[in-house]
């Protein structure tokens, strides 16, 4: 990578590192204050409330201003003072204020940040279609390049979930706080690096609205897949370990099952520019919700077999790794200069933070009622829904063409 690449892959590395600490060994810290499960989960579902407001007021702030870098950097210094925070609090309360401050902040981060690498990337005279040839098929943006970069947050979440794990059994959970405060520090340190781009100037013109874009009926179909692609992946999120738990599993082998789905997630990043020119980016939508219902079918059927789970946890190289990409490319061609950092929070917003939380609500009252494997079976059905939405978002992408 050269210029300005090898910064924005640091601060990748840095934020996903951070959410490899706090998104696995949060629980553990919160129980160890004495907290029930129920109030566990309702500190967890937090991120997923914020998610549904946080990234598109961001986001709108740096489509109006122009200074999205500066806007990441104030991000990620609001995510170091809340979590510099939990160092102080130990009771439900002041624990959930922090919490709840901490992912309001952070939520900024990954939608500026993929704006301005977006416009870092931009290819001129690319292909809109999504079916051209080589790294700029997939929309505007040079998907190898993209991949290269990104690759870095899932690396960074990798090292982490691993090496904290080995930290915090050596030294104790209660310096958990300690250890995020140090590693949004770092996030902090990368953000500064950060270079300004063209587009961080006061503009004389405002911003152009986003909702005639999500009126025209092939971003709202775009949108509706998302969601259902990633609803049904909430079935992994929130219940997966617990599902291993039940079957007998132990620790080391539901942390290898991790290892696995985000190193074959690493491999697409690395790779994905040789893969992309196959297919029209809509063409890519399908195959992930086709994949999508399958790797849930296993789950939910092939609990008992370690066989089925891994290749399972492996499809995660297309449910996940090449879902994202599609959408980032999509997402370039769908919202253009001084939209893109709100197009980045919507999708943050309609395909993480809805989900996450009907996904979590709707899931936990599946898992008590019907048992574990039945929310896996909830979810490949989820995953045949994004598929119709994919469909028709293609048909209307051909009729306007």
């Amino acid at each position: 990578m050269k210029g300005p690449l090898p910064t924005v892959a640091a601060l990748s590395f840095c934020y996903f590192a951070a959410i490899g600490l706090f998104n696995p060994y949060a629980p553990l810290w919160f129980q160890s204050l004495g907290f029930s499960t129920v109030l566990i989960g309702a500190l967890a579902a937090l991120q997923s409330w914020t998610r549904v407001f946080a990234p598109y007021a961001w986001s709108w702030f740096g489509d109006h201003s122009g200074r999205r870098v500066e806007l990441i950097r104030l991000s990620a210094f609001g995510t170091l003072c809340a979590s510099a925070g939990l160092m102080g609090v130990q009771q439900a309360l002041p624990v959930a204020v922090v919490t709840a401050l901490l992912f309001m902040a952070n939520s900024g981060v990954v939608p500026l940040y993929e704006a301005v690498l977006g416009q870092l990337l931009r290819v001129s005279g690319s292909n809109t279609s999504g079916s051209g040839s080589g790294s700029e098929s997939a929309g505007g943006i040079d998907t190898q390049r993209y991949g290269r970069v990104r690759v870095w947050g899932s690396v960074g979440f990798m090292v982490s979930v691993t090496a904290f794990g080995a930290l915090l059994e050596r030294f104790g959970i209660g310096v958990f706080p300690a250890f995020v405060a140090a590693m949004n520090g770092l996030m902090l340190l990368a953000a500064l690096r950060l270079p300004a781009t063209h587009e961080d100037a006061v503009h004389d013109e405002p911003a152009p609205p986003v909702l005639p874009l999500l009126r025209q009926p092939e971003v709202a179909w775009f949108f509706a897949s998302v969601f259902f692609t990633v609803l049904a992946h909430t079935s992994l999120y929130a219940f997966f370990s617990l599902y291993l738990v039940s079957l007998g599993y132990g620790k080391t082998t539901v942390g290898a099952l991790w290892a696995v789905s985000v190193a074959v997630e690493i491999a697409f990043f690395w790779y994905q520019g040789r893969w992309f020119a196959r297919l029209s980016a809509h063409g890519w939508l399908q195959v992930v919700a086709l994949v999508t219902a399958a790797r849930f079918v296993a789950t939910a059927a092939g609990g008992a077999s370690m066989g089925v789970l891994v290749v399972a946890q492996m499809s995660h190289a297309v449910t996940f790794a090449t879902h994202h990409a599609t959408c980032i490319a999509l997402l370039q061609r769908y919202f253009p200069g001084r939209l893109q950092g709100r197009g980045q929070a919507l999708y943050t917003t309609l395909g993480y933070g809805l989900p996450g939380v009907v996904g979590g609500l709707g899931g936990g009252w599946i898992v008590q009622q019907l048992g574990f494997a039945t929310v896996f079976w909830a979810a490949a059905l989820a995953g045949l829904v994004s598929w119709a939405c994919a469909r028709r978002a293609q048909a209307c992408q051909v009729a306007s063409a």
